[in-house]
């Protein structure tokens, strides 16, 4: 016989009034914001209107089981299972209707993104990118029926803010939990432009009521796989569709105003700042910068994990060099370097957090310029070339050239493109796209080409 699916006539609390839409649900943030909320004291009040990404695989599998799902906590030494009610509705990307008739209540004070930094539709110079064809569909989209569905982030923004301004619903706050820098200022950047095109006298309103907070968020989420519906099953006794894995540690970092209410998070944990920044970095270049090291320099090696790549002493000496050099930069303390460090290593080290190298691979021309660059720029000002960026870019050129996970990019055919050729060519054209005020610099690029060649003679031992 088989089990029940996991609903809300026999699992979690009711649903609450939807009082935060979301824009991009999957596992990431169903690990930390809407983890967040369940165990804000408030939670019975504020419940998330969740839309997924371009696929809506997230809004099939949930829609059965009224929002709820498994959250997995996978400790060294064995899983915790925890049922998490805060998502009260989940809608695909192609909802329109419900996504404006969201923005149209008074009572949704916030919306909340995990777009990723793709989503942001963000030109090599910062601003919007114009040229895009989906960016100029969605302009021309907007000018002829503002509720008429897009295909981009900002534009959806765009469109619900027209919404809310026609409806006289006042006030709302808009919390970016995408892993970038000052991903509030960024974002405001290119709605308000994409607003611009659209509907000049909307910036007004916007300057009036809409407020652009800024977040961020450290919590291992791998991918979901049938090992955790199995998991959930044998433990639990009924069927989720779709549970999330995710590590132990959990930290969320937010600034900003809400004028319209917010659930009381900081009763849950999350540390509520003036500036987001020094934390923001930290987790920024020690984390996701080692990680994308190892998502390009450790899958060369032959590693699929980042539990795996983390045991090679190898990859392990690249990953101190790069923290070595990361960590003399930050704006936190020594000595909370030092501890976040070390919690890095035990949290790598979790064998049973399965957090594929391919999967963190994924979209370079948008991660290295804001993982690896900037520390790389410090050092060369100071007339210095330490291993670690050097090696993290080599393996990124080495990545685009065909060695290691394979390449899914958003910029994927120009970055490929100009990789070709010799590894000193291609550190050239790539950072011709991404870094040109690095060059010219032909000590850098030799530097380049020589560790290119130190990551290929270390498959041997592998």
């Amino acid at each position: 016989m088989s089990n029940e699916r996991l609903t809300r006539r026999h699992h979690g609390r009711p649903a609450a009034p939807v009082r935060i839409v979301h824009l991009g649900v999957g596992n990431f943030t169903r690990a930390h914001q809407a983890w967040y909320t369940e165990h804000a004291p408030d939670a019975g009040e504020w419940g998330i209107a969740a839309f997924t990404g371009r696929r809506p695989d997230t809004a099939e599998a949930l829609g059965p089981q009224d929002g709820l799902y498994t959250l997995i906590t996978r400790h060294a030494d064995g899983d915790s299972f925890e049922i998490i009610s805060t998502l009260s509705a989940v809608h695909p990307a192609t909802d329109a209707a419900a996504f404006l008739n969201y923005l149209r209540a008074p009572q949704t004070a916030i919306i909340t993104t995990t777009v990723t930094e793709a989503g942001y539709m963000r030109g090599p110079d910062g601003h919007l990118a114009v040229g895009d064809p989906d960016v100029a569909s969605d302009v021309e989209t907007l000018r002829a029926d503002p509720t008429t569905p897009v295909r981009t982030t900002p534009a959806r923004l765009v469109a619900g803010f027209l919404a809310r301004r026609e409806a006289g619903a006042g006030a709302i706050t808009v919390l970016p939990c995408d892993n970038l820098p000052d991903n509030g200022p960024t974002f405001r950047g290119v709605v308000v432009e994409l607003a611009e095109l659209v509907d000049p006298s909307l910036t007004g309103w916007m300057d009036e009521n809409v407020s652009w907070a800024t977040s961020m968020v450290d919590r291992i989420t791998p991918a979901t796989t049938d090992a955790e519906r199995d998991a959930v099953r044998e433990s639990q006794g009924y069927d989720d569709a779709s549970p999330v894995p995710t590590e132990p540690f959990s930290e969320w970092v937010v600034s900003g105003e809400f004028p319209a209410g917010r659930p009381a998070w900081e009763e849950a944990g999350v540390k509520v700042v003036d500036d987001v920044h020094p934390f923001e970095q930290r987790k920024l270049w020690m984390l996701n910068g080692s990680h994308s090291l190892m998502a390009y320099a450790a899958t060369i090696l032959g590693h699929e994990t980042v539990a795996d790549a983390i045991a090679d002493p190898v990859v392990r000496g690249w990953v101190e060099d790069w923290w070595d050099v990361a960590g003399e930069h930050l704006s936190v303390p020594a000595d909370d370097v030092a501890r976040y460090r070390a919690a890095l290593l035990d949290r790598y080290s979790n064998p049973r957090v399965r957090h594929l190298l391919a999967q963190i691979a994924a979209d370079g021309s948008q991660k290295v310029p804001v993982r690896i660059l900037p520390a790389l720029r410090l050092e060369r000002a100071a007339g210095r070339l330490p291993a670690g960026p050097v090696r993290a870019l080599a393996a990124w050129v080495l990545h685009l050239q065909g060695h290691g996970a394979p390449v899914k990019d958003t910029r994927e055919a120009e970055v490929v493109a100009a990789a070709q050729g010799g590894v000193a060519d291609a550190v050239r054209a790539l950072l011709e796209m991404l870094g040109p005020d690095l060059l010219p610099d032909d000590e850098l690029v030799a530097a380049v080409a020589e560790r290119a060649e130190e990551v290929l003679a270390a498959r041997t031992g592998h």
